[in-house]
């Protein structure tokens, strides 16, 4: 893929399209492209996280410790949103399930780009509070059923 093809595939994955294309040049630039192997992993559930993953090709599946994929990425999808912002731990075990590329995009990477561009930063800020809001009355809803 060209630097043009990783911008592309930025600016389609869920809360990078909200940067403008010189931050998406940034950030497709300064990314580490990862090629994985039919059955290489990722990261492991319980490792610390300090990036996320945009898949270019393949499928990654997640499983969160019952042995088969709970959740599979495919070209596109942004893994590990949360661990562009702040370091937590793993709650799933990554694995390709053919070969695949990844761009890794690291937590200073992220940082970077949002200190150059802070109209960005609070774009995101915006679209996290909004996810976060829906999460929350998605929580209240369930606890008024079971309450």
């Amino acid at each position: 893929m060209s630097l043009d093809d990783d911008i592309a595939m930025l600016a389609q994955a869920p809360l990078l399209g909200l940067l403008e294309r010189d931050a998406l040049r940034l950030l497709a630039f300064a990314a580490d492209k990862r090629r994985l192997r039919q059955g290489d992993v990722l990261f492991r559930k319980g490792d610390r996280s300090d990036a996320g993953y945009i898949v270019t090709e393949g499928e990654i599946g997640l499983d969160t410790g019952g042995g088969k994929p709970d959740l599979v990425a495919k070209r596109g999808d942004l893994i590990g949103q949360t661990a562009l912002f702040i370091r937590g731990h793993r709650p799933a075990t990554a694995t390709a399930r053919a070969p695949s590329v990844v761009l890794r995009l690291s937590v200073s990477l992220i940082r970077r780009v949002l200190e150059e561009y802070p109209e960005v930063a609070a774009s995101m800020h915006a679209a996290l509070a909004e996810e976060l809001g829906a999460f929350n009355g998605e929580l209240a809803r369930i606890g008024r059923r079971f309450g």
